[in-house]
């Protein structure tokens, strides 16, 4: 395929995108409903987490793993320029948010404090772009292996 950017601007574009998942980050309190910002960064592991409005969460949720998501196929696009893994990251994505979303709100429900942790962890796991860390070295390390292979 051929390149769509010249390296300059692939950096550059990257920035950019990095910079637009920073702002996501730096102004969650501002855009997003998630009472459990405050119920993580204090030491309440042992305790059961706040009570929730259920559909204003998953809204909320929903809307910041599509704007974490955009920025993340679109940095994966700037980087391997090939529409067909575009589709595949595009699926994996919403697979992944289907299974992390359905486990959330089970651990969510079952106010058990054992289970604050992996809360804690699969939260993570839809608020913030953890999959583009995971997928970026992984396409990486494919596409080499088929180069080789070659």
């Amino acid at each position: 395929m051929q390149k769509v950017f010249k390296p300059w601007h692939k950096a550059a574009v990257i920035v950019g995108l990095v910079a637009g998942l920073a702002c996501i980050r730096l102004y969650e309190e501002v855009f997003f409903y998630d009472p459990l910002l405050a119920f993580f960064k204090g030491d309440n592991f042992q305790k059961p987490p706040p009570n929730v409005d259920w559909a204003l969460l998953a809204i909320n949720y929903f809307f910041r793993y599509a704007l974490n998501t955009i920025l993340s196929l679109l940095i994966i696009f700037v980087i391997f320029s090939d529409i067909k893994l575009l589709k595949f990251a595009s699926v994996m994505y919403a697979i992944f948010f289907v299974v992390l979303i359905l486990a959330f709100f089970a651990l969510l429900s079952f106010h058990d404090e054992s289970l604050n942790m992996i809360l804690f962890y699969v939260r993570r796991f839809i608020i913030q772009p953890l999959l583009l860390l995971l997928f970026v070295p992984a396409f990486f390390y494919q596409k080499k292996t088929t180069e080789t292979a070659q």
